[in-house]
């Protein structure tokens, strides 16, 4: 069992940073890969950026390559999502969740745990 609990969304203006932090409860968080999600309004869920198990490979939606990045402590059981050049169409609710196994994926539906997610908001 894992818990998860998002943290730093906020109100950024274009152009902005946020960080975003992923904390996990359970001792085998390590064994998880570790993904980041997001939903806008009346959009459906859309992958993001995920990490595997160890740190040392990750992916990125097209729509944020390059100007996100995804690490992961597994000493202090987190997983951080840095956003940088934030632009209104990155507005949603993110969410982080883990996955069964130490590889990464894309798709939500190999995601076993989620956290309830932490609003972004870029706008001027």
């Amino acid at each position: 069992q894992v818990q998860l609990v998002e943290s730093g969304g906020g109100l950024m203006q274009p152009g902005g940073s946020l960080r975003l932090s992923c904390a996990a409860s359970g001792r085998t968080f390590s064994s998880y890969a570790v993904g980041w999600f997001r939903q806008a309004p009346g959009n459906e869920r859309e992958f993001v950026a995920t990490i595997n198990w160890s740190g040392d490979s990750t992916y990125f939606a097209d729509s944020v390559k390059g100007r996100f990045t995804i690490s992961r402590d597994n000493a202090k059981n987190t997983v951080s999502l840095q956003m940088n050049s934030l632009k209104p169409e990155d507005t949603a609710v993110y969410s982080c969740a883990c996955k069964p196994g130490r590889r990464w994926s894309t798709f939500p539906n190999e995601y076993t745990y989620w956290g309830q997610g932490t609003q972004v908001t870029v706008s001027s």
